[in-house]
């Protein structure tokens, strides 16, 4: 199907959660979706932050319906407590998993001890998962056939870069690039294998990758406190192929307003870099491994967060 950013369906009456919404990516997608009319909930671990990019939305959406949810991706704790108030909210469609740190020290850890890289994208993404997912079960049972949608973010690295997840997720590698490539690695191993064990449940909820090519600051429009001359600038050698953080957020916001997405699809700009977004074929050794492999990191990721993923399916 044509596929026009600028023109996205009307999402009246359902709520989408964002992480890392108050910057780049994570925030452009949240504008986006609030101008769809759907309540958009932004989530980030800095409440001062959290409240410059509502002023932000709503200097460009006026009639945008927001709230917040304090999530710091670096505490399991952090992640049970935002979990429990979105879990509360009247109705939840839909969360993008967009937020994690990108810090390159290899050295840092959560406040769990976890590696930061993989403790932020991978392990606290599959607790928020785990304890948003009976919100999205009754709103996808009580959505018109519309199921709800888990929407993970990836990187075009994992493509690039034959990265295979052994060893377990808490051996990371020593360089920062494939540290961060194992940690998306694992994402895709874990969203395709979530979709796949949602569907054999029977359940209403749908699990979809995206990636959003390379965004980068010199090309993206300015929102006062999100990006202007008071928010740090960042080089990228990429910047005459690459785009702005606003259009790098149009896969997200497909993968989660097209009516026509399903689980288990991928969604990714038409560019290598840059490009309206379209579904694509995922990577083979991330969307259908070995099934062991798959069972292999489900079970580790239910360790590490301590909690079962899909209790009683």
């Amino acid at each position: 199907m044509t596929w026009d950013p600028a023109h996205l369906p009307t999402h009246e009456g359902r709520t989408f959660v964002v992480t890392g919404a108050t910057a780049g990516i994570g925030y452009f997608a949240a504008e986006q979706l609030a101008a769809t009319g759907a309540h958009v909930v932004l989530a980030s671990r800095s409440a001062d932050k959290l409240a410059v990019a509502l002023r932000a939305i709503r200097e460009h959406v006026p009639k945008a319906s927001l709230s917040t949810a304090l999530l710091d991706l670096a505490s399991l704790s952090s992640v049970r407590a935002a979990s429990e108030q979105l879990v509360s909210l009247p109705r939840l469609d839909s969360v993008l998993l967009n937020g994690g740190s990108m810090t390159m020290r290899r050295t840092d850890r959560t406040r769990d001890g976890l590696p930061m890289i993989v403790g932020t994208h991978v392990i606290a993404n599959t607790a928020l998962v785990a304890g948003i997912l009976p919100a999205l079960r009754r709103s996808g049972s009580a959505s018109d056939g519309r199921p709800a949608r888990i929407v993970h973010t990836s990187t075009g690295f994992v493509a690039q870069f034959a990265m295979r997840p052994g060893g377990g997720a808490l051996l990371t590698p020593r360089v920062s690039i494939a540290a961060y490539t194992k940690a998306k690695t694992i994402t895709e191993v874990f969203a395709f294998e979530l979709d796949r064990r949602l569907r054999a449940a029977g359940l209403p909820v749908h699990s979809i990758v995206t990636r959003p090519g390379v965004g980068v600051d010199a090309k993206t429009p300015t929102r006062a406190g999100i990006r202007d001359a008071t928010t740090p600038y960042q080089r990228n050698p990429y910047t005459p192929w690459a785009q702005g953080k606003d259009t790098a957020a149009w896969s997200a916001v497909r993968a989660m307003t097209d009516p026509a997405a399903t689980g288990g699809e991928y969604y990714a700009p038409s560019g290598r870099l840059r490009g309206l977004p379209e579904r694509v074929d995922p990577t083979a050794r991330t969307a259908a491994p070995a099934p062991e492999v798959a069972n292999r990191i489900w079970d580790e990721l239910e360790e590490l967060t301590g909690a079962p993923i899909l209790p009683g399916a």
